[in-house]
Order: structure tokens, then C-alpha cells, then sequence
């Protein structure tokens, strides 16, 4: 039949119409704040830093590598190295950020310093409300803004933190391994007879 297409055509565009505003699932507006969309699990915003004991300046995981400052397009990201060492999470003897600063006024939330991060130690947050009357100061975030718990990485995102966090175990016991054959072997080797020394040249003359 002639013209079937647009009249088929028509009637969808008339169902859609008309279905925004009778179905519940389609009505897109909310009186907001009173009420709120819950958001997705892959909604990003703003980057924060993760850490994994009650102490966030103990455990940071970032080791001050600055890959996510360097790789960062709107270089929003500032970092200055510590010049001494302490043990991370892990126990390992690692640098720290002396300073982490990101200017949330200038971050374009692309997560390319979530991707290129080799210590899972930046991940991007949910929050968005972060309006404010003084649009400099109030939205250049330091180190101590921008901690957030393991804890507060799983309510937000738990399918995503659970597979780091399972990344990270297999890694640690890797190392642990390592560490215990190294221990082994060292041991060993302390304990094993050590060949005499060789006689003096004299008294082979003898």
C-alpha cells in the first residue's frame, strides 16, 4: 500500500509522544532536589583519591608517580613528589604526594587520569553539587578533599572496586610469594657449609 511506511511511521512517533507523559518509566522530569534519579554505577564526575586504612594520609595508594598529572588534557592535575619514602598499604617503601591538587573548575571529567593510573589510586566520584559563590577557591581540591575511603569507592561503585580489589589481592600475594622465596633462599644459603679455604702456598711446598 501506498504511503504505508510514513502512516506505520507516524503512529510510532504518536506512541512515543503521547507515552511520555501517561507511562511513569518515560516522565523524565522530577521536582529535584526533593526527589532524585538514582544514578548509574558508570556515572562519573570528578576524580577523588583512593585509600585503604583509617588513616588517609597512611593510605593513599598514590605512590606520586604524576603519569595522570602529565596525561591530563586541561592539565588541571598538580602533584609535588615527597622527598623521603613510607611504606604504603602494602608495606612497601613507596614516595607519596607531598602535594595533590586538582582545580574541579577546570577538570572536563574525561577519566583519562583513571585510565593511565598503574596503582588503581584515582577513580572518578558520583558527586555533582558542587556550586558554590567563590568559583576559585572553593573548587581547587587538595589532597585532603579529594580522600576518599575503599569503603566509600564499593558503596558507589561496588562491581567495579570489587574487581580491583581482586586485582590488587592476587598482586599482593604475588609479591608476599616472592618476598617469602627470597627469605628462603637467603636462609638457605647462610645455612649451607662453605667450602674450606685453600692451603697456603707454603705448605703445599712442604
Amino acid at each position: 500500500m501506498l504511503g504505508e511506511g510514513i502512516i506505520k511511521g507516524m503512529a510510532e512517533t504518536a506512541r512515543n509522544f503521547l507515552g511520555s507523559y501517561v507511562n511513569d518509566e518515560r516522565l523524565t522530569t522530577v521536582p529535584y532536589p526533593e526527589e532524585r534519579i538514582p544514578l548509574a554505577e558508570n556515572v562519573r564526575q570528578f576524580p577523588f583519591l583512593v585509600y585503604d586504612t583509617a588513616d588517609w594520609q597512611k593510605g593513599l595508594r598514590c605512590v606520586a608517580c604524576q603519569i595522570c598529572e602529565k596525561e591530563c588534557p586541561p592539565k588541571c592535575i598538580y602533584i609535588v613528589k615527597s622527598k623521603d619514602k613510607k611504606p604504603d598499604y602494602m608495606g612497601k617503601a613507596q614516595f607519596y604526594p607531598a602535594t595533590f591538587d586538582i582545580d574541579i573548575s577546570v577538570c572536563m571529567s574525561c577519566q583519562i587520569c583513571v585510565e593511565v593510573c598503574p596503582f588503581d589510586s584515582i577513580k572518578m566520584d558520583k558527586e555533582f553539587e558542587l556550586s558554590n559563590h567563590d568559583r576559585f577557591g572553593s573548587l581547587l581540591f587538595d589532597k585532603s578533599k579529594l580522600a576518599r575511603s575503599n569503603e566509600y569507592y564499593h558503596h558507589i561503585r561496588p562491581t567495579e572496586a570489587a574487581e580491583v580489589d581482586a586485582r590488587l589481592a592476587v598482586e599482593k600475594a604475588k609479591a608476599e610469594a616472592k618476598a617469602k622465596a627470597d627469605l628462603e633462599a637467603k636462609a638457605k644459603a647462610a645455612a649451607s657449609p662453605k667450602p674450606a679455604p685453600p692451603a697456603p702456598a707454603a705448605a703445599i711446598a712442604a
